[in-house]
């Protein structure tokens, strides 16, 4: 059995303890569209586990409100912005071997220092977009 690319295809992790390998992953809005229908059952305790290299800020801001969102830096190095419902904001600078969390409802974006490849485990029921 040949191992699964988490980059191509990401994970679900489910209720009972279950891991269930997603479609190839496209980038597009629609493809998390369609996970979060996939997956619907679990409600807000499913995690999609990601990772993503990155080689320049993003551009949008994302909120999860279901729960909280593990950012695992496994090269390179980001910065997290993070907004919280207060409207206070924060920041920090992960990298290699370094995480940060993501609070249910914290608006959070990222710069990027050069490459930066992160590992993602988020609760994405209910996450929103806005531009930044």
């Amino acid at each position: 059995m040949a191992g699964i690319s988490i980059e191509r295809f990401p994970l679900h992790l489910g209720l009972g303890a279950t891991a269930l390998p997603q479609p190839e992953f496209t980038g597009a809005m629609d493809w998390y569209e369609a996970y979060s229908e996939r997956n619907a059952a679990d409600g807000g305790e499913g995690r999609l586990v990601t990772t993503h290299t990155f080689t320049e800020d993003w551009t949008s801001w994302e909120v999860h409100p279901a729960g909280a969102e593990v950012v695992l830096c496994l090269s390179g190095e980001m910065t997290l912005h993070q907004e919280f419902p207060d409207g206070h904001l924060e920041q920090v600078t992960i990298g290699a071997g370094e995480y940060a969390i993501n609070l249910p409802g914290v608006w959070h974006t990222a710069d990027v220092a050069g490459t930066a490849t992160t590992l993602f485990i988020t609760a994405g029921a209910g996450t929103q977009h806005r531009p930044r």
